[in-house]
């Protein structure tokens, strides 16, 4: 980071925060921390990691519907509630505008 300092009252401004004298002292090292950390992590070597959204899966694995056998399409229709025109139909959930 070119400058890896910060003032904490320009960062409560454009937070649009009120800071006094005592939250401005408390806070500005604690702001410091923080970009001294960020730093730290920017100088580790990260060739050959590649990027990930999250570090295990985000969804699990899918179980088996109905033991292995899937009903075909005709039979879901046949056994909804209300179907029209081989679709099937549900409440309407939006209002009229």
């Amino acid at each position: 980071m070119p400058n890896n300092t910060l003032d904490v009252r320009h960062i409560a401004k454009l937070a649009r925060l009120d800071l006094d004298d005592a939250e401005a002292a408390t806070f500005q090292p604690q702001l410091q921390a923080i970009l001294n950390h960020v730093a730290a992590l920017s100088d580790l070597d990260l060739d050959g990691i590649d990027p990930t959204a999250h570090p295990s899966p985000a969804f699990g694995p899918m179980r088996d519907d109905t033991a292995g056998e899937s009903l075909p399409p005709e039979a879901v229709i046949t056994n909804a509630p209300d179907s029209a025109q081989n679709q099937i139909r549900v409440p309407k959930v939006v209002a009229d505008a």
